[in-house]
């Protein structure tokens, strides 16, 4: 795997504005591919080929753990098996190099005794990778709002460990486009989501275009948003290239970016606000998509990256709840073949 620490920028090639203005957060749990890294790193090769420039980001990685070790996997419950909390020990020493600190996760009521789940911060010696390490489950929820403390970037991106890349995202233009709405409160952009197989065509989806407030500030809003610079040959500045953005009704957990202060204060303005296990998009999605139909959608601010009018794909999902990485999957199949080996000389035999 490929991390910030391993490669350093060129002069002239890379912008230093990326790395000043954004940190990624990277949310980890146990799949059935530990120990071995290949998930994650197939999210950091799809990085480094689709937008470099998060490569040179601090980022903060939160190891989520588990509740029990049970004979049966329920991974959503928090779950696993002996051998899957064996394996993801040796995950997370593969992935990881830290200095020790500790801290405290709230959640829920401070009237209730045991709302707090302690884990480690983890961090090399330039802040430039952190790791998270709870003593339970956290949940994805949670997970974020601990990295979200700990980032001092006024944007983030925010990805889980089995969302690829697949196509090329100007960040630093987004970023641009981002920070130039904070002096256009009308047309705030907070957040943008990346499209997803179901997102795409989403300004004419039948979940917006059903709605007569979400179709008609889908078509007030969406649009190219120009990306202005100056150049010191110039005393004006200059439009050098559009992103374009389609208003989205929904708060998604899938691979997004957002201003760090808009994340904790909608998301999470008090300890009540996610309890452990909960999902940010099952939690906040559902509210924040009711409040702006009844007119609140800039209070949320949330976007869709739109190129190609909607009809371009920049996501994969892995699916690490099963995937169990190349020599798993190698095994799998194996074993399959030789069942239908077996079935098939069975039927010969039969007849």
């Amino acid at each position: 795997m490929t991390t910030p620490l391993e490669t350093a920028p060129s002069s002239g090639v890379l912008s230093q504005s990326v790395p000043d203005l954004l940190t990624v957060i990277l949310t980890t749990s146990i799949t059935p591919s530990a120990p071995s890294t290949e998930l994650i790193e197939a999210i950091f090769q799809s990085i480094q080929r689709h937008c470099l420039r998060l490569i040179f980001c601090r980022v903060i990685v939160v190891f989520d753990s588990y509740d029990q070790i049970a004979p049966q996997a329920r991974l959503k419950r928090g779950q696993v098996t002996a051998e899957q909390a064996s394996n993801f020990d040796l995950y997370k020493v593969n992935v990881k190099k830290l200095i020790l600190d500790r801290g405290e996760a709230e959640f829920g009521s401070p009237n209730i005794v045991n709302n707090s789940v302690p884990f480690e911060v983890l961090q090399t010696p330039d802040k430039q990778v952190t790791f998270i390490e709870p003593s339970r489950r956290l949940g994805f929820g949670l997970a974020v709002r601990e990295a979200l403390r700990l980032t001092e970037t006024p944007y983030v991106f925010v990805a889980q460990h089995d969302w690829a890349l697949v196509a090329d995202i100007p960040i630093e233009n987004l970023l641009h486009v981002m920070q130039a709405s904070e002096s256009d409160p009308a047309v705030p952009i907070k957040y943008v989501c990346l499209p997803a197989v179901r997102m795409l065509s989403y300004a004419v989806h039948a979940d917006v275009i059903r709605h007569r407030a979400l179709r008609e500030l889908t078509s007030t809003l969406k649009g190219d948003f120009p990306v202005v610079s100056s150049t010191s040959s110039k005393k004006e500045p200059e439009t050098t290239a559009t992103v374009p953005l389609t208003p989205m009704f929904f708060w998604h957990d899938k691979p997004h970016i957002c201003s760090t202060e808009h994340y904790l204060a909608r998301v999470f303005p008090s300890r009540l606000a996610m309890l452990r296990g909960d999902f940010i998009e099952d939690k906040i999605g559902q509210r924040a998509r009711t409040q702006m139909k009844e007119g609140l959608w800039a209070k949320w601010a949330t976007w869709l990256y739109y190129p190609d009018e909607g009809k371009q794909l920049c996501l994969r999902h892995m699916h690490g709840r099963t995937w169990r990485g190349k020599e798993g999957e190698e095994r799998k199949l194996a074993l399959y073949m030789a069942q239908m080996g077996m079935t098939d000389s069975a039927e010969e035999e039969s007849t």
